[in-house]
């Protein structure tokens, strides 16, 4: 699916159409790459898959900017910072990618909560995304 980040993704701002694909030999991995630019691009992961207990509150900011009528309609994913093993890749679990797969807009929300690390491990005894 296309999805428009109006206003780009943090970092790569002038970016603003990516095709975001389940991966087909790994269903709990994404691909999401540029259509404004096919050099960029990012793997990404449910942040439910690397914790269990993952927990965002969308604020009425982001419902209005990419109207979310109901939760069940959104798409939450995390950036995957790839390493030279899985073992030491990272996710970022502090600023989610938040899409609304009815209208196909998303936004990278960058949370407040310092309960989230940047750069958390992919794989470890409570992460099950690579499981």
């Amino acid at each position: 699916m296309d999805i428009l980040f109006e206003k780009g993704i943090p970092g790569f701002e002038s970016y603003n159409t990516f095709l975001v694909e389940q991966i087909k030999e790994d269903k709990n991995f994404f691909s999401m790459i540029s259509k404004d630019n096919l050099n960029v691009g990012f793997v990404c992961v449910s942040p439910f898959k690397i914790k269990k207990d993952y927990e965002i509150e969308l604020n009425e900011d982001i419902i209005n900017e990419l109207n979310i009528k109901d939760y069940k309609d959104v798409l939450v994913l995390s950036i995957i910072t790839l390493s030279n093993s899985i073992d030491t890749s990272t996710v970022n679990l502090k600023a989610p990618i938040i899409i609304n797969i009815n209208n196909n807009r998303g936004k990278q929300l960058i949370l407040e909560d310092t309960k989230y690390n940047i750069k958390e491990p992919l794989t470890g005894s409570e992460n099950n995304a690579s499981n």
